[in-house]
This record gives C-alpha cells, structure tokens and sequence, in this order.
C-alpha cells in the first residue's frame, strides 16, 4: 500500500490557475499509471487526467487544453497544472495509482485502491 498525501488547493477566480502536487510515500518509478480525481458536492468523484509509468497523459474531455498532468520519478511527485479554472472545476481533488491497459493509440486508465485525503479546490469570484 502507498501513502498518497496531496497538496496545492485553494480559492481561485475564474480564469485563475492553481498547481496541485501528489506526493508518494514510495518510488513511483514502477508504478503503472497515477492520476487525478475530483468530487463535487453531491456528485460522484470522475475522472480528470491520467499519466503512465512512460509519461503518456490521458484527459477527461472538459479539461483538453487547460490542465496538464507531470510527474517527477526523482521527487515521487505527480503534478496537475490547472489554468483557465472555471466554476464548475470546484470540488475535492484526489490522487490515485492504478494501470494503463494500451487502447488503441492510448491506454485504459484502472484505478486502484489507494488514494489520498484530497485537496479542496474552489473556483468562485
């Protein structure tokens, strides 16, 4: 099991951006695929963006071109870049490792058991 403590949320305006870092208590050099989760209130928690153990991002289509996922082998940190914020990004934001499945010219992102606490990201003017 690893420890997934994420960080970096806040009150932002819309148009505003916010960088969110999910730091592992173990290498994640060997680990399949991490990504990033949020939940509003009273929804169910979805998907946002996913990065392979090779460095391929996947992205919910609502996030294309305004969120960027990274991640750091050497820190044990992933990464989401999140710039033009718009209201309806509000939510918790969690991390999780899981597996990339290739799929066509990408892969199939599975999550897995371990998240962390979260991390509260309000975009409200």
């Amino acid at each position: 099991q690893v420890q997934l403590v994420e960080s970096g949320g806040g009150l932002v305006q819309p148009g505003g951006s916010l960088r969110l870092s999910c730091a592992s208590s173990r290498s994640i050099f060997s680990i399949s695929a991490m990504a990033w989760y949020r939940q509003a209130p009273g929804k169910q928690r979805e998907f946002v963006a996913a990065i392979d153990s090779g460095g391929r991002p996947a992205y919910e289509d609502s996030v294309k071109g305004r969120f960027v996922i990274s991640r750091d082998n050497a820190e044990n940190t992933v990464y989401l870049q999140m710039d033009s914020l718009k209201p309806e990004d509000t939510g918790v934001y969690y991390c999780n490792t899981g597996t990339a499945r290739d799929y066509g010219e990408g892969y199939a992102y599975t999550r897995g058991d371990d998240w962390g606490q979260g991390t509260q990201v309000t975009v409200s003017s």
